[in-house]
């Protein structure tokens, strides 16, 4: 009976053990990179995210919005690789972008940073901020664009940008959602809002299965026909099977002798007709004698 018991006590440790690691393993794994499903405040939530001033490529579409900061090396990285692949599932990408405010005295954005999200607030211009984004964060200038800085609307407009981020992960931290960015929000099949702090990769095959997006894409092919070149064209005698043969000549007839006829005779000087028999030999002429002047032998 006691051997019983110790083995009974041991099973059941190794169980709880077994247990307990499974489901560390599912958690771990899995389960902490779904998204979560909102269940309290969607009404809210979903006003703030309307009122926001989001940019988009267009689309049309259910929306999704991508919530984030410039300087953020995860949220640029969910949209240059899933932005493409959300859009061919036929969702329409929003972004929206604030500045982040000073943290114990240490300040978080740029001057060109606050201007260009003053800027984007209020055009909404997607060309705009296609150019921010592509431009390393220390070479953008915000040339062009008015400085917000000193501006009472357009400090307030920044300050409106750092509101509605601040409210909104109140909101979300009430509903039992985590914060990090970037922050994507969107409804899934059946309507619900769902969020997820998805700066790991391994959140985002959540959110494409929710959208019915492609896990991959083709990508375009940008590239350029190389040059036909044209067939070289056969020059005639150069040897090639397309070129002409040379025509065959008859031979040169001696000089002072007119054509020969088809009998072989030449016809004469005197008559037409006539013939004349066929040239004897000739001498060869003696050549020149050298006469002497005074300075100069001439031949």
């Amino acid at each position: 009976m006691r051997r019983f018991l110790i083995w009974s006590a041991l099973a059941l440790v190794i169980g709880l053990a077994l247990a307990g690691t499974g489901y560390w393993a599912y958690w771990n794994f899995h389960a902490r990179f779904q998204p979560v499903t909102i269940a309290r405040n969607q009404a809210e939530i979903q006003r703030l995210l309307d009122e926001a001033s989001w940019v988009s490529a267009g689309g049309g579409g259910e929306p999704l919005y991508i919530i984030g900061y410039r300087d953020s090396a995860a949220t640029q990285r969910y949209e240059l690789e899933e932005a493409d692949k959300l859009r061919a599932g036929g969702v329409e990408v929003r972004v929206i972008v604030f500045a982040r405010p000073d943290l114990e005295g240490q300040v978080r954005s740029t001057p060109a940073e606050r201007s260009t999200v003053a800027e984007l607030w209020l055009s909404r211009d997607w060309s705009l901020y296609q150019r921010w984004t592509a431009t390393p964060s220390g070479s953008w200038t915000a040339a062009g664009i008015p400085v917000a800085d000193g501006n009472l609307a357009r400090s307030a407009v920044v300050d409106a940008s750092r509101q509605f981020v601040t409210r909104l992960t109140t909101l979300l931290r009430e509903a039992g959602a985590p914060i990090g960015y970037p922050l994507i929000l969107w409804r899934d099949r059946d309507g619900f809002l769902k969020a997820c702090a998805c700066a790991d990769s391994r959140s985002w095959a959540f959110i494409r299965d929710d959208v019915n997006a492609p896990d991959s894409i083709a990508p375009a092919d940008i590239g350029t026909p190389e040059p036909t070149v044209p067939p070289a064209v056969a020059i005639p005698g150069d040897g090639s099977p397309a070129s002409l043969p040379y025509p065959t000549l008859p031979p040169i007839p001696p000089a002072g002798s007119g054509s020969p006829d088809p009998a072989g005779a030449t016809p004469g000087p005197g008559a037409p007709g006539g013939t004349q028999p066929a040239p004897g030999p000739t001498t060869p002429a003696s050549p020149p004698q050298a006469t002497r002047e005074d300075e100069t032998t001439f031949f």
